[in-house]
């Protein structure tokens, strides 16, 4: 389970809830979560946001993760 699916569900949000809030589709968002898709920082931005985070404190341990899995 990714660090950001692990925040959506403790702050109870659907994979809708975050792509409404994101303005985005619920499969993007789903892409997102799942790292079928990139990441652009400015969306890193907005999902950090929402959970009162820094982008780093949110994404990097699961970048770092990905990259040298």
């Amino acid at each position: 389970m990714s660090k950001l699916q692990q925040y959506r569900m403790k702050y109870n949000y659907s994979c809708q809830d975050m792509a409404d809030k994101l303005n985005i589709s619920k499969s993007f968002y789903w892409q997102i979560e799942n790292q079928k898709r990139r990441l652009s920082y400015e969306t890193a931005l907005k999902i950090a946001k929402i959970f009162k985070m820094k982008p780093d404190g949110l994404f990097y341990e699961d970048y770092v993760k990905k990259i040298h899995g």
